[in-house]
């Protein structure tokens, strides 16, 4: 029986490596405790995490062909959401936060912008001159808290940025969750659906590593095991929100790549700020794909994982023609899925994403 007990040991062993390893990680990064450090220590704590990766990896990928792993997603009113990235009682409390009239929400499904979008809002309200370095805010994530979950500051230490004294949310939480007041002010933004798949799958692949598993993210995107709502479902809440709510914007993302400059002059009048011209000229070098790019390291979209760590971006392209990253197969798939959701949507499908519209 030896033979037996000797591997089952040795399972458990990796399984109670795997979980102090989870544990020391989450204590060093939840909420702004990444964020928040300057930037040595921040590459200080990224340079141990990688060295803690080099044999947590290995042994994450072993584990991870096991096929009895559960799935931990869980839902909240029908809509998907992963606790390992937000908690349920974080998700339930972001559902019900009394929004006031310095809040802005800058909403996406994931993948569409929303760092983008937090700095175009964060620069136009600090008129071109945000501080994310360690003399200012530091990162993104310790200026902009993300609701509905503990990977930023959180609601309550979030500072108050530029002249009006606002605090920039980030969510991906569909309409029919996101806490809505007249006061506040939305921003949501949203992608062609076939270029957020593909960043999606990208994206998971780099925090996660071996815990993703491709072959099911088709199924997952289409479907309502989709986190935060399927992208036709998001995009028609959100869209019938913006037409019926005058504080509400919609954006498209391939509007910020084709011209930016007109897109904050839009999110600038939003935002009731009227910017000089080097004021603006400021704000769009500065929320330019090349600066952000340039200045990683004060963008990152999710503290260290051990998996990230084994090189990468979080920035991968940035451009518009992610749609042909992605199969034929694929991509019809995702195109019957969105035209069958969004019948009788208000949402005009073929005026913004004609290939998607036509079967």
């Amino acid at each position: 029986m030896a033979w037996i007990a000797l591997p089952l040991l040795l399972i458990a062993g990796l399984f109670a490596y795997v979980v102090a390893s989870f544990r020391w990680l989450r204590k060093q990064t939840t909420r702004d405790r990444y964020f928040s450090r300057p930037l040595p220590e921040r590459r200080a704590l990224k340079a141990e995490i990688a060295r803690r990766a080099r044999l947590f990896v290995p042994v994450m990928t072993a584990l991870a062909r096991v096929p009895w792993i559960p799935d931990f997603d869980r839902k909240y009113r029908g809509v998907a959401f992963s606790p390992m990235v937000c908690p349920r009682a974080v998700f339930e409390a972001a559902t019900r936060y009394q929004p006031d009239s310095r809040d802005i929400f800058v909403a996406t499904q994931m993948k569409c912008g929303t760092t983008w979008m937090q700095q175009v809002v964060f620069e136009i309200l600090c008129r071109g001159r945000g501080d994310l370095s360690d003399t200012g805010l530091r990162h993104m994530y310790a200026a902009s808290p993300w609701i509905e979950s503990v990977a930023s500051v959180s609601m309550e230490d979030a500072p108050r940025i530029g002249e009006s004294q606002a605090r920039i949310i980030k969510t991906h939480l569909p309409a029919l969750l996101c806490p809505y007041s007249e006061k506040a002010r939305y921003i949501y933004v949203t992608r062609h659906p076939v270029a957020c798949f593909a960043s999606c799958i990208d994206f998971t692949r780099f925090v996660a590593g071996p815990l993703m598993r491709p072959e099911g993210w088709l199924d997952k995107f289409c479907s309502d095991d989709m986190w935060w709502q399927p992208w036709p479902d998001h995009v028609a809440g959100w869209w019938d929100w913006s037409v019926s709510r005058s504080n509400v914007l919609f954006v498209h993302y391939e509007d910020m790549l084709a011209d930016l400059g007109t897109q904050v002059d839009a999110v600038a009048a939003f935002l009731g700020v009227e910017l000089l011209a080097d004021e603006r000229a400021a704000v769009v070098r500065k929320c330019g794909f090349a600066y952000m790019k340039e200045h990683e390291e004060v963008f990152e979209m999710t503290p260290p994982s051990y998996f990230s760590m084994r090189g990468g971006s979080y920035f991968a392209s940035g451009k518009a023609e992610r749609v042909h990253d992605v199969g034929p197969e694929a991509t019809a798939r995702i195109g019957a899925f969105c035209r069958e959701r969004l019948a009788g949507a208000a949402y005009p499908l073929e005026r913004f994403y004609p290939d998607v519209a036509k079967s």
